[in-house]
C-alpha cells in the first residue's frame, strides 16, 4: 500500500474510533461513568489485593481488559481514544497493524479475573478498534479471593463485589439464621466490615460488668433488636427513604449512625435520634431536578473554562 494511502486509512481509523467514543459519551450523557474506562486504582481501593504475582507472557482475550492503571481518562469504556492529542501514537500503532509490524506485548494487571493496562494502552485502543481478539501481554496478578465478570462500568463491577461482600458476612456471622433478616442491603462497598464493628463494639458494652460473656450470635441479635431496628423505624416514621430512593435503609442507617454521632459530640449525647433524622434529610436529601441542575450547570462551567483556555491559547479564535 502507498505512503499516502497509509496515511489515510489510520487517519480515517482514528477519527472513526473516536468518533464512536463520542457517540458512546452522548448516550450516557446522564450517566457519564458507565462510559468511563475502569481505573485499577479505584478498583484496588475496594479489593485490597494482598500481594502481587508475575504470570508472565500470556495471550489474553482483549474482550477481558476493561481498565487502565493511568490512562482511564484518555479512552472510553471500550478503550476507543477521547481526546485528539492521542492522535499521533494512536495512528503509529495502525500503522504497524498495517504494515503487519510485530509490536512488543503489553503490561497487564489481572485482578478478579479482569485485565488492566499497565503500558500499552494505544495498542490495546487499536487492537480494539481493529476487533483482535487476543493481544499478547505480560500478566501480574493482583491477588483477590473474589472472581468479577467482565462489565461495561464501574457500577456493575462495584455489584458484584457487594454481592461478594454480602455473602461472606452473611456465611461468617450466620447473621440471617440468627435475626431471620437477609435483607441487609448496601450501594457501597466495605459496609459488611462496618456493620460488623458496629456488632463487636455493641457486644463489648454488652459484656461491661457481666461475668459471663455475651456470645456473638446473642451479640447480633442484640445489636438487631436494639439498635438496628429502632433507627430503621426512626428512618420510616420520618419518611427519609423518599429522598434517597436509589439508597437502600441499611446505607441510610451507616450513614445516619455517623451522622448522629457527630451531632452528639457536638451538642450533646442527648441529640434526640428523631431530630437527626430530620437535619439529615435536609442536609443530604436532594431530587432528581436538583441532581440534574447541578449536573448541567457542572458541564456549561468545563465547557466555558474549555473554550476560554482556547481563545487564550489562540487570539484569532476570538470573535470581536
Amino acid at each position: 500500500m502507498p505512503e499516502l494511502s497509509f496515511s489515510q486509512q489510520t487517519d480515517d481509523d482514528f477519527y472513526k474510533a473516536r468518533n464512536k467514543a463520542l457517540f458512546n459519551r452522548i448516550q450516557h450523557f446522564l450517566t457519564p461513568e458507565e462510559a468511563s474506562l475502569i481505573s485499577l486504582s479505584d478498583l484496588k481501593k475496594l479489593l485490597k489485593p494482598n500481594n502481587e504475582t508475575y504470570k508472565g507472557m500470556q495471550a489474553v482475550p482483549v474482550n477481558l481488559i476493561v481498565g487502565s492503571e493511568g490512562r482511564y481518562k484518555d479512552f472510553d469504556n471500550q478503550f476507543f481514544p477521547k481526546n485528539a492529542h492521542l492522535k499521533a501514537r494512536w495512528e503509529s500503532i495502525d500503522r504497524a497493524h498495517l504494515q503487519n509490524i510485530i509490536l512488543p506485548p503489553v503490561t497487564l494487571y489481572e485482578l478478579g479475573g479482569l485485565y488492566f493496562a499497565r503500558d500499552g494502552n494505544h495498542r490495546i485502543s487499536v487492537a480494539k478498534a481493529r476487533g483482535i481478539e487476543f493481544i499478547d501481554a505480560e500478566v501480574i496478578s493482583l491477588q483477590s479471593e473474589i472472581k468479577l465478570k467482565p462489565g461495561v462500568s464501574m457500577k456493575y463491577l462495584l455489584q458484584q463485589i457487594i454481592a461478594y461482600e454480602k455473602r461472606v458476612f452473611y456465611s461468617e456471622t450466620s447473621f440471617g439464621d440468627i435475626t431471620d433478616y437477609w435483607c441487609l442491603d448496601f450501594t457501597t462497598a466495605g459496609q459488611y466490615d462496618v456493620i460488623y464493628n458496629h456488632i463487636l463494639t455493641h457486644k463489648y458494652y454488652l459484656n461491661l460488668n457481666q461475668e459471663e460473656e455475651i456470645t456473638m450470635p446473642d451479640a447480633i441479635l442484640s445489636w438487631f433488636n436494639k439498635v438496628y431496628m429502632p433507627v430503621v423505624q426512626v428512618i420510616n416514621d420520618a419518611k427519609v427513604m423518599k429522598k434517597f430512593k436509589k439508597r437502600t435503609i441499611s446505607d441510610l442507617y451507616v450513614w445516619m449512625i455517623k451522622y448522629w454521632d457527630d451531632l452528639k459530640h457536638k451538642f450533646g449525647e442527648d441529640y434526640p435520634i428523631d431530630q437527626m433524622a430530620v437535619s439529615f434529610t435536609k442536609t443530604y436529601g436532594t431530587g432528581l431536578f436538583h441532581r440534574i441542575t447541578n449536573k448541567f450547570k457542572k458541564i456549561i462551567l468545563r465547557n466555558h473554562m474549555e473554550n476560554s483556555t482556547i481563545s487564550s491559547e489562540n487570539p484569532d479564535s476570538q470573535i470581536n
